[in-house]
């Protein structure tokens, strides 16, 4: 199990209430997307904050909270809430709703990404560029002399 299942749901009951979202696979656990930018998530037992850096530190003072250090390097805006921390539900209700409070004062992400459909060589792309390729030809001597 990658994230507690029962934290997302809980998580999730608590953003249903406060407007449109989605939820992203991300960092081996799960995220919720709100106007577009990452708010929270859940990782393993833990729930992942994005907050501005002055509420991140502000934050990190309180018990069961550690910093997101997910590559080696702490992130200022990412903590970690500890499962203790998130036992009750107005704790939960709390920290959540700082990080959802944070991504709507964001602006609207677009989709940015678009996944690009990967390029084909074909004989016709290659006569358009001056290549001439004999019919008899495989892909991969194509790509040879491409």
């Amino acid at each position: 199990m990658a994230y507690d299942v029962h934290l997302a749901d809980r998580v999730r009951s608590i953003l249903q209430g406060a407007g449109e979202f989605c939820e992203k696979k991300m960092f081996g656990g799960l995220a919720f997307m709100v106007n577009g930018h990452m708010c929270c998530g859940v990782l393993k037992t833990d729930l992942v904050l994005r907050l501005t850096p002055e509420q991140a530190a502000a934050a990190l003072r309180q018990p069961n909270t550690r910093s997101m250090d997910f590559t080696g390097k702490p992130m200022k805006s990412m903590i970690y809430v500890s499962a203790t921390g998130t036992d009750s539900d107005k704790a939960l209700a709390t920290w959540v709703q700082s990080a959802v409070t944070l991504a709507r004062s964001m602006p609207e992400k677009t989709n940015a990404r678009r996944a690009v459909p990967a390029r084909r060589i074909t004989s016709s792309g290659l006569a358009a560029r001056g290549t001439r390729i004999p019919k008899s030809a495989s892909t991969k001597e194509v790509r040879k002399r491409g």
